[in-house]
């Protein structure tokens, strides 16, 4: 029988020198008492899985709204994308998979409904207050409005995965009073970042095709991408074999360049511990030099003619239209909120309150509630 004391022993014995490991954690803002059989970071993964706000992933937009077919990626399997790309990376460097995967499946937690259009119009509504952040959400869920426990508020993680995402890159950096604003995060987290963009860049150009609206010959335009469409060993014919063969080879050359660069720089740097990982000069995980001019042009591509689409713009007005509605509904009369939110006015602003209430909404009860109110 394996024991927890028994998979911090292997962790010990198997993981590279600078990974995170679960022994060594700094530990949770309240003190509990170590589990039987599981390490501190797969309870953490663990109670990011049973919480509320990650099952309501499954009902948020990533890039197309998911009721328009069951075969988009939606919030909750974008997560489940990242998660699996990143134990990947963390096995081959021997890095901590568990913590790597609760970081994975906790980043996006407090994303809006509606995708980025839904955070934009938050961020804006909330101008007054320092606007809106989904990092900075997805930190307020686990640290507050998680109710799991009787003892704590939030589900009380450890400070690498807390770390995990106030660290997430993003437009907007986050600073919090618990982590150190100069430092890296460990290595694990950093692997979580780049395994975010390597989802989102393959999938949404999987979308892409799957909806029109963008389609194989715009692709070729790509000097970069036409040499995976060239590859002799791949037969590209607009089937759904030529896509999920392209999205494979995007997935799988792009992972498979940040595992080597990644390596290149940890040996280059020399990199000992995780605190000469928190303590390093450079980013340790990236692509190298040349794939960043790849995913670049990628990302060009999927900005000029993806996310710029009219269907996908007609569709960012709709979504403004329905959480300005809803914010200015309940700021109007209060006792509209549930009755957990209304005690909350008693210590925390009233734009606040209604944004938490908002951002936890999946796109089918916004759109619900926006029905019932017009």
């Amino acid at each position: 029988m394996l024991k927890r004391n028994d998979i911090e022993k292997k962790e010990k014995e198997q993981l590279a020198s600078y990974a995170a490991f679960s022994s060594e954690s700094k530990g949770r803002v309240y003190p509990q008492l170590s589990h039987d059989f599981r390490t501190d970071f797969q309870r953490d993964r663990d109670r990011i899985v049973h919480c509320t706000a990650f099952r309501r992933l499954e009902y948020k937009t990533q890039v197309f709204i998911p009721h328009e077919t069951d075969h988009y990626r939606t919030r909750l399997t974008h997560t489940i994308e990242v998660a699996q790309i990143s134990r990947t990376i963390a096995r081959i460097l021997r890095l901590n998979e568990d913590l790597a995967e609760a970081v994975a499946l906790v980043h996006d937690l407090g994303h809006t409904p509606f995708g980025h259009a839904g955070e934009d119009v938050l961020n804006e509504l909330l101008v007054n207050e320092g606007g809106f952040n989904h990092n900075h959400q997805s930190l307020r869920i686990v640290d507050f409005l998680e109710r799991g426990y009787k003892e704590h508020p939030g589900l009380n993680l450890t400070y690498e995965v807390r770390e995990g995402i106030v660290k997430h890159e993003t437009k907007l950096k986050m600073i919090h009073k618990d982590f150190d604003n100069n430092q890296f995060p460990s290595l694990e987290a950093m692997i979580v970042d780049i395994a975010d963009e390597i989802a989102y860049n393959s999938h949404d150009i999987d979308d892409g095709l799957s909806s029109g609206l963008i389609t194989f010959e715009l692709l070729e335009s790509s000097e970069s991408l036409r040499n995976i469409l060239n590859n002799p060993q791949i037969k590209f014919d607009n089937s759904h074999y030529s896509q999920y063969s392209l999205v494979r080879q995007i997935i799988n050359n792009l992972t498979i360049d940040v595992i080597e660069e990644t390596n290149r720089r940890i040996d280059q740097n020399n990199i000992k511990t995780i605190d000469n990982v928190r303590a390093s000069k450079i980013k340790l995980c990236n692509y190298s030099k040349s794939m960043e001019i790849w995913v670049k042009e990628l990302k060009n591509l999927l900005f000029n003619n993806l996310y710029r689409h009219e269907k996908l713009t007609n569709m960012t007005q709709w979504s403004r239209e329905i959480i300005t509605s809803l914010f200015d509904w309940f700021n109007m009369d209060t006792d509209r909120l549930p009755e957990r939110f209304q005690k909350m006015l008693l210590t925390e602003k009233k734009s606040i309150v209604i944004a938490d209430y908002i951002a936890g909404m999946t796109d089918r009860f916004a759109t619900k509630i926006y029905g019932e109110i017009k």
